[in-house]
């Protein structure tokens, strides 16, 4: 392309500094180094994780950031050393690395890497080297991705390419929540053909609900305290719904009455410490799992120690135990094939420039929004 090996212009939302609205920029990104790859991002969705850092988190050392995790998009240009990618080929940029050679790749038990963000700076929630700059300050790229801008640069390790028939602006969600959820499902959960509580609906919630059902799920009751979510949920193969609000009993009580002492799985799908306990305790004691995936690193959480002596486990899980390379492309197939749902997860197509309303929208409780029509460069 006329821009490999050139310092491209483009538009991004930049959060300049903690708890305020983004702020349309045009930035520099740079031309990928060795082993890097440059990408022009098509969509991107709006994650909950986004605003964490915006509004929960606030590291002093996390900004000025560029936020915004779940994207997808096509190679512009690539560095000295990628084999594995090509200008034009579709892509998904992956907030957890996957290198091929540490223990932790090469382990079938984890999903993580030793390489990328999440190795020593889960806190800042960002590498220190980026790519991208503005008005002559250092961006830092979110997750070591920043898809709130047109264009990025990401190391080959971090990058999945997908089958090119597949709509980017359905995929990107792939990117975080969908995967995810469903993960949490299948691969951290194991779910198998029982009864599964899942507690929050947002697009996390409703993907733990579509992979419990994926499993074989014979139950799956939807835990919200926005009944507008349950109808949807229906859609994703909810088959009961609970609103805490509804009763005055804890919703452990109340779950437990239901299934004849608790369900065999919960996933915490909210990122709340209090409802992970809550979600520990629906859970039936001598094998009931109760899985961690909303993301919030502010309070530790706690739970009586006869829970787990009881027989209940509680575990986490990140991305849902894909490993990126694997696992997404195999995810866009499944997409594809019309094994999972996409689709029904968007709520709002939106552009960049309206990423503040998006934020406004999430935080008010709706789901998914792509921001699509990104691609184009300010001097196009």
């Amino acid at each position: 392309m006329a821009t490999a090996g050139k310092v491209i212009r483009c538009k991004a939302a930049v959060a300049w500094e903690p708890n305020k609205p983004l702020v349309m920029e045009e930035i520099e990104v740079a031309p990928p180094q060795a082993n890097e790859v440059r990408i022009k991002i098509v969509a991107t969705g709006v994650c909950h994780t986004d605003l964490y850092h915006l509004f929960e988190g606030m590291h002093k050392d996390g900004f000025p950031v560029v936020l915004g995790h779940e994207g997808a998009g096509i190679v512009e240009s690539v560095g000295t050393g990628v084999t594995e990618f090509q200008p034009g080929d579709k892509v998904i940029p992956l907030f957890i690395s996957q290198c091929r050679e540490c223990r932790f790749c090469k382990s079938p038990k984890t999903n993580q890497c030793v390489k990328g963000w999440a190795a020593d700076r889960y806190d800042v929630m960002a590498l220190e080297e980026t790519r991208l700059t503005c008005k002559g300050k250092k961006l830092l790229q979110f997750l070591g991705t920043s898809t709130f801008s047109e264009y990025t640069v990401l190391n080959q390790i971090a990058v999945a390419k997908i089958d090119p028939a597949a709509p980017l602006d359905k995929v990107c969600l792939l990117g975080c929540g969908v995967c995810t959820g469903f993960g949490a499902a299948v691969n951290t959960a194991k779910v198998t053909g029982s009864t599964c509580a899942v507690f929050g609906l947002g697009a996390v919630g409703l993907a733990a609900v579509m992979g419990c059902k994926a499993a074989g799920a014979q139950r799956i009751i939807a835990v919200d305290i926005n009944p507008e979510k349950f109808e949807k949920a229906k859609v994703f193969g909810a088959t009961e719904f609970v609103n805490p609000k509804d009763h005055s009993r804890p919703i452990s009580q109340v779950l437990a009455e239901m299934t004849d002492g608790g369900v065999d799985f919960s996933l915490e799908c909210v990122g709340n410490v209090g409802v992970m306990r809550s979600a520990l305790e629906s859970c039936v004691k001598g094998w009931g799992v109760s899985v961690l995936v909303g993301w919030t690193d502010l309070q530790d959480f706690a739970a009586r120690p006869i829970q787990l002596i009881a027989g209940r486990t509680w575990k986490g899980t990140l991305f849902g135990g894909f490993k990126g390379k694997d696992g997404v492309p195999e995810m866009v197939k499944a997409y594809l094939d019309k094994k999972v749902k996409l689709d029904e997860f968007i709520t709002h197509n939106m552009t960049l420039d309206q990423v503040n309303d998006a934020v406004k929208l999430m935080k008010n409780g709706q789901w998914c929004f792509p921001l699509s029509k990104v691609i184009s460069p300010l001097n196009s």
